[in-house]
C-alpha cells in the first residue's frame, strides 16, 4: 500500500546504498532535475546515485559530480527494450524516483527501487494503478510550481534538505575562447512557436556590434538552423564566430560562463546560460515563466522566482515578454495556431528596440 506523504517510510531506504533518478523529457528538464540529485548527493554523500534518461540528453549532465553512472533510454522504448531495462535493474536499488508523471517512468521505478517515488496526476485515468505501483506517490501541486520546486518536493517527502543548486555540465578540456569580449546568441529553439523574428536579431547584432563587443552563434548542426544562422551572418555583413553544432553541452557551457553576457528564446540551452551565472537574457513567448523560466544562479528559494506574466529581472536572469494584452499570457499553447510550427503573435510583438533598451540599461547599471 502507498505510503502516507506524512509519514516517512521506516526501513533500508534511510541510508540508500544506491539511488536511481529517471528524467525521460528534454534537455532543459534533464538540467532542472540536478538540484534533486544535489539534494540527494548531501542527504547521502555515500550513496551511488546513477540516472536513467534519453540518449539525447546524456551531455547535459556530463562531469557532474553527484552521479556515478548515466543509463540511457530511448524516448520511446519498443516492449523488448523496456523488458530488458526491467531485467536488468529489478529492484537493484534501494530508492528509485521517477521525475515525470507518465507510465514508463513510474513503471521502471517502482520495479527498480525497493522503494519507489514517483509524480502522479490527480485526475489522469491512469493515476489509480501508478498510486498503487509506487511506494510514495507523490501528487503534482495543483498551482503548478517552477520545475526545480516541483522535483524538491521529493526532498520532503523523504525528510530531507533542498537544495536550490542547478548545476551545468563540466568539461575537462574546455575550447579556446575569443579574445575580445564577446556575447553569445542562441538563435533557434527546437520548435517555431519559440522563435523570435529575425528582423530583432539582425538589429540586436549590429547593436553589439557597434558596442566592440565579438559576436558568437550557438546552436545545432541540423542543416535548417545552420542555414538561418548562415543568412543572419550575410545580412548583417558582421564578422562573428559560428560555433553551432561544433561544441558540446560541457564545452558551450564553458564558452557561455565566460561572455559578457547570454541571449536566447525559450529552450534548454537558455536554462543552461542562466545555471552558469552569467547575465542572462530569455525571449519568453507562451510559456508560462512561473514553471518554466530559466532558474536565476543564486537563487534559493521555495518561491517560484518569476511571476507568469510582464517582463522582469531575478539575479542574472532577465526575462523579457512582448506587448500583449495580459489575458493572453501565458496561453500555454504550441503558439498562435496551436502547432509546434506555429508563429507566437507574443514574441512577433517583442520589439529589438525593447530588448536592446534593456540590454543596454543592464549593462550600464552593471
Amino acid at each position: 500500500m502507498p505510503v502516507s506523504h506524512d509519514t516517512k517510510p521506516a526501513g533500508h531506504y534511510t541510508q540508500p546504498e544506491r539511488i536511481l533518478v529517471i528524467t525521460w523529457r528534454y534537455l532543459g528538464d534533464t538540467l532542472l532535475v540536478t538540484p534533486l540529485i544535489r539534494s540527494l548527493k548531501n542527504a547521502y554523500p555515500d550513496a551511488r546515485i546513477d540516472v536513467l534518461l534519453p540518449a539525447g540528453n546524456v551531455g547535459m549532465l556530463a562531469g557532474n559530480p553527484d552521479i556515478a553512472s548515466l543509463i540511457t533510454v530511448p524516448v520511446k522504448p519498443s516492449v523488448f527494450e523496456l523488458l530488458a531495462l526491467i531485467k536488468n535493474h529489478y529492484k537493484r536499488y534501494d530508492l528509485a524516483i521517477a521525475t515525470q508523471a507518465s507510465d514508463r517512468p513510474a513503471l521502471l521505478a517502482a520495479l527498480s527501487g525497493k522503494i519507489s517515488a514517483g509524480f502522479v496526476v490527480e485526475n489522469n485515468k491512469k493515476a489509480w494503478w501508478i498510486k498503487r505501483l509506487l511506494t510514495l506517490p507523490l501528487v503534482f501541486a495543483e498551482n503548478h510550481r517552477h520545475a526545480v520546486i516541483e522535483n524538491l518536493r521529493f526532498c520532503e517527502l523523504l525528510n530531507i534538505d533542498a537544495d536550490y543548486t542547478v548545476s551545468p555540465p563540466q568539461t575537462t578540456s574546455p575550447p579556446t575562447l575569443p579574445v575580445v569580449p564577446y556575447v553569445v546568441l542562441h538563435i533557434m529553439p527546437q520548435w517555431r512557436f519559440k522563435q523570435w523574428h529575425a528582423a530583432g536579431w539582425l538589429q540586436l547584432m549590429h547593436f553589439f556590434h557597434e558596442r566592440g563587443y565579438g559576436i558568437v552563434f550557438t546552436g545545432s548542426p541540423h542543416a535548417e538552423e545552420q542555414s538561418v544562422l548562415r543568412g543572419l551572418q550575410q545580412q548583417s555583413g558582421i564578422p562573428l564566430l559560428n560555433l553551432a553544432g561544433q561544441l558540446s553541452l560541457a564545452e558551450l557551457t564553458h564558452v557561455i560562463g565566460h561572455a559578457k553576457l547570454f541571449v536566447g528564446p525559450d529552450t534548454g540551452i537558455t536554462h543552461l546560460a542562466a545555471a552558469t551565472g552569467t547575465l542572462t537574457f530569455a525571449l519568453f513567448g507562451p510559456t508560462d515563466p512561473a514553471r518554466w523560466a530559466p532558474w536565476p544562479s543564486s537563487h534559493a528559494s521555495a518561491t517560484p522566482p518569476f511571476a507568469s506574466w510582464g517582463s522582469q529581472r531575478v539575479g542574472n536572469v532577465y526575462l523579457l515578454q512582448g506587448y500583449v494584452d495580459r489575458s493572453c499570457l501565458p496561453c500555454q499553447q504550441e503558439g498562435c495556431e496551436k502547432h509546434r510550427n506555429s508563429h507566437s503573435h507574443c514574441l512577433d510583438q517583442l520589439s529589438a528596440r525593447f530588448v536592446i533598451d534593456s540590454i543596454d540599461t543592464t549593462l550600464g547599471n552593471r
